[in-house]
């Protein structure tokens, strides 16, 4: 299970309670992966979050959700997201991102309908709006 990706130790918990094994085996080897390295919440949530953060599918508030439904205790997440936001420039992101989805966009020559299409893209991905109206308005 270790060898296509990493995985939290909630979501490595559930997957194998729900193969069958019994709780005390579970939490024995979770513990055994822990100690020689396979298994770090730590690292899991930084890597997870560098790509999320970094292909635009989640940023902000989506993404601390994204970290948190595969398990990942509160303060390793505040800890991921802090660093993703560090290092990630969201106003660029957007750009890329909306050229990308949306090749020829131009927010100030679109219609009401495709300005809420677009905005609302990018705010399902967590991007606040302040982020996303200026990123779109300077593309002009």
């Amino acid at each position: 299970m270790l060898t296509r990706r990493d995985h939290s130790r909630a979501e490595l918990q559930r997957k194998l309670l729900r193969r069958g094994f019994d709780t005390a085996a579970v939490a024995e080897v979770l513990e055994r992966c822990r100690q020689l390295g396979y298994l770090d919440d730590r690292r899991y949530a930084e890597q997870l979050a560098r790509s999320l953060a970094g292909s635009g599918r989640a940023v902000g508030r989506r993404l601390e959700l994204e970290l948190k439904k595969r398990g990942i205790e509160s303060s390793l997440v505040e800890q991921a997201c802090a660093a993703v936001d560090a290092r990630t420039d969201r106003g660029n992101l957007i750009s890329d991102l909306a050229a990308r989805r949306y090749p020829g966009f131009d927010y100030a020559r679109a219609d009401d309908a495709r300005r809420r299409r677009v905005v609302n893209f990018f705010l399902r991905r967590g991007f606040p709006l302040g982020e996303i109206l200026a990123a779109l308005n300077s593309e002009r």
